[in-house]
C-alpha cells in the first residue's frame, strides 16, 4: 500500500493542467494504485493524480455502493445535460464545503487501465465525481463554481438557534 499526501489549497500543482498519458505502462499503473490507496485511506470518493503531486490525467473515484474503485485515464467529459445545485466538498479544501452547479448527467470517455477506451453515461453522484475530478485534471477547483466566494461554508460554522418568537 502506498499511500500518498494530499495537496491542498493553495498548493501550486492543483491549479496546473495535467497532461495527457501516451503509454500506459508500469509507472502510470503505480499511480493508479497509489491513488487508490489514498482514497480507501481517506475515505473519500474521488481523487486525481495532481491532487498528490503527479501531473498526469489519472482518476480514481470508488463510489459508496460500489466494491471496486474505477480508474480512468484521460478522461473526457464529451457531453453534459440539466444543472442542478449541489453540496461539494474536496480533499484539497479541508474544512470548507459550498452549493454549486453540476449537470444532471453527463456522458464521458477515456482508458481503463487496461487501455481499453471507455464511454460512459453517469448521472448522480458518479456524474459529479467525474466533473470534479476531471476539473481537477484541468487545474480548477470546485470553489471556482462557486456564484459568491461568500457561499464557501466552513464545516466549523454553527447554524444559529432560531429565536423563540420562530
Amino acid at each position: 500500500m502506498s499511500v500518498k499526501t494530499i495537496l491542498e489549497f493553495p498548493h501550486p500543482t492543483l491549479r496546473r493542467k495535467a497532461n495527457k498519458v501516451r503509454t500506459i505502462d508500469k509507472s502510470v499503473q503505480s499511480l493508479a494504485n497509489n491513488l487508490v490507496d489514498t482514497l480507501h485511506y481517506v475515505g473519500g470518493v474521488g481523487l486525481a493524480a495532481n491532487q498528490i503531486g503527479d501531473l498526469r490525467r489519472v482518476i480514481a473515484i470508488h463510489l459508496p455502493d460500489e466494491e471496486e474503485p474505477r480508474v480512468y485515464i484521460n478522461p473526457e467529459i464529451i457531453h453534459r445535460e440539466g444543472e442542478r445545485e449541489i453540496e461539494e466538498a474536496c480533499l484539497s479544501v479541508p474544512g470548507y464545503h459550498g452549493l454549486i452547479t453540476r449537470s444532471i448527467w453527463v456522458k464521458a470517455k477515456g482508458l481503463d487501465r487496461n487501455s481499453k477506451i471507455f464511454r460512459l453515461t453517469a448521472d448522480g453522484l458518479l456524474a459529479q465525481a467525474l466533473e470534479h475530478e476531471i476539473d481537477h485534471l484541468n487545474g480548477i477547483l470546485y470553489f471556482d463554481h462557486l456564484k459568491s466566494h461568500e457561499t464557501l461554508i466552513s464545516n466549523d460554522a454553527i447554524p444559529e438557534a432560531p429565536s423563540e418568537e420562530e
